[in-house]
């Protein structure tokens, strides 16, 4: 039962929406589309769903034209964002509703209505009603909806978005269990999401879309790893990878005439040349022996702090593994893990990464 999209395009009066997407999504595999507000991830989940139509291009599942299939008969659920649920009905009824439009018998009903209840925690909540909920439990009691439908591609469109920190990073944990029961049952799971962090602890494989088109699909690793432009590494980050010009002039690296790097030995095969080098949040620490920066802005994020600092037009942001306070514009002494760092050619694709020849 493989999903296979060609070339679908989906264009506004200024705009593509879709331009030329194709891939081919097989069942049992969680798929996580990562990207940018406005880069197509809602249009194409509702093209799929049969919620839009596509300008050109088709889209097929299990050998069959999804295209001629009025969205009625389609095997596909969606939860939104903004979660929506029967304000009238009790948890019970808004999870049987659909089942019961269907004229599912009253014992399956049960049956699959308890299922799907044990499997978003929401035990002992049948009875209540929809606004007692809290808002995590009123998306947990959309999803039981979508879930209890038994469909053959179950699609999420940013589900936790409208959610607390906290309550998201609970509820991604338990999504992702539920998801690897539901993948195993030989469904398609389609999940997008802005947020790197969720693209890349819900595993499975990775969609990386932005402005209608599939910059990279691949397995979370593989993208974390080596991203295939500065676009992408710029997508899947959190904070965005640094990205700073630079020269590659024999065995240095020269940003500018203050701070000069050695080679790495990944980038040994690399000509002389101008390169867009990336380093992410982590390989920029604090070093009494580094290069001086000034501090633009300090923002202290849980335990850690992040440093948006400065020298001389480069602007990268590092990490502290603790809580501190610094003055803006207050000068302190950065260091690079060259191992770390990236490099990428003048169009922005990826010429060598600290990962260079491993998968």
């Amino acid at each position: 039962m493989t999903l296979i999209a060609s070339n679908l395009t989906t264009k506004g009066k200024e705009e593509f929406f879709l331009n030329d997407i194709s891939f081919e999504m097989s069942p049992g595999k969680i798929y996580t589309i990562i990207g940018r507000t406005l880069s197509g991830k809602t249009t194409l989940l509702k093209t799929i769903a049969g919620l839009i139509a596509q300008d050109s291009g088709t889209l097929s599942f299990n050998g069959n034209n999804f295209d001629v299939i009025p969205v009625w008969k389609r095997q596909v659920a969606m939860v939104y964002q903004q979660f929506i649920n029967y304000p009238h009905l009790n948890v019970y009824d808004n999870i049987a509703f659909p089942l019961k439009q269907r004229k599912v018998d009253l014992a399956e009903i049960k049956d699959r209505v308890k299922q799907a209840i044990e499997q978003v925690g929401l035990e002992g909540f049948e009875e209540r009603k929809i606004q007692a909920l809290s808002g995590g439990q009123q998306q947990r009691v959309a999803l039981a909806r979508s879930l209890v439908k038994n469909a053959n591609i179950l699609l999420l469109d940013e589900p936790l978005v409208n959610l607390d920190y906290k309550l998201r990073e609970q509820l991604r944990e338990e999504f992702k269990k539920i998801f690897s029961s539901k993948a195993s049952e030989e469904a398609i799971l389609i999940y997008s999401t802005t947020d790197p962090i969720e693209a890349m602890q819900l595993g499975g494989e990775v969609i990386v879309m932005d402005e209608g088109k599939i910059l990279q699909q691949g397995s979370a690793k593989e993208i974390y790893e080596n991203p295939r432009s500065t676009k992408v590494a710029e997508i899947t980050n959190d904070p965005a990878m640094n990205l700073f010009d630079g020269e590659i002039n024999g065995k240095k690296i020269t940003l500018n005439n203050e701070v000069i790097l050695n080679i790495p030995k990944h980038f040994k095969d690399l000509p002389d040349g101008k390169y867009s080098f990336g380093i992410r949040a982590s390989g920029v620490t604090l070093d009494k022996s580094g290069f001086p920066f000034q501090i633009e802005l300090a923002e202290i994020s849980g335990s850690e702090t992040f440093l948006h600092l400065n020298n001389d037009q480069i602007h990268v942001v590092g990490l502290l593994d603790a809580v501190k306070n610094f003055n803006i514009g207050e000068t302190v002494k950065v260091s690079f893990d060259i191992e770390k760092l990236y490099a990428f050619g003048s169009d922005g694709i990826l010429m060598s990464s600290p990962y260079s020849g491993t998968k």
